[in-house]
This record gives C-alpha cells, structure tokens and sequence, in this order.
C-alpha cells in the first residue's frame, strides 16, 4: 500500500514508479486525494501493464493495480 495523499504530481507517481521497478507486483494499493493523480498514475500503470480500479470515497482515491495476466 501506497499513501500518497497530501503529495502533488509527480510525487505519487514517481512512488509508484519505484514500487515496481523494485518488486514488480502483482497487485498494488495506492491512495491519493488529487484526480490529477489518479489520471497520471494510470496512464503509467497501462503502460507497464497493469489494469486500474478506482474507488472514490470522501474526495480520496484507492487505485488498484492488477498487473495483466
């Protein structure tokens, strides 16, 4: 799990960056609070192959990461 809420672009992503270069996970948590985060870390995670769910809840945001079979 990735809490990165309260950080701006491209903080989050970067995190997330790191997460799978170092353990290539199959799945990953990340929160943020910025849809601008959302949409950014999506667009990193389909390009290294991973679906993204999220869920909206109180002006935050759960990604997950699935990585595709």
């Amino acid at each position: 799990m990735i809490d990165a809420r309260g950080l701006s672009c491209p903080m989050p992503v970067v995190m997330v960056q790191n997460e799978v270069k170092k353990s290539s996970p199959d799945e990953l948590k990340v929160q943020v609070d910025s849809m601008v985060c959302v949409e950014n870390i999506t667009r990193f995670a389909n390009t290294k192959k991973y679906d993204v769910e999220v869920e909206k809840q109180d002006g935050e945001f759960t990604l997950t990461l699935k990585k595709r079979k």
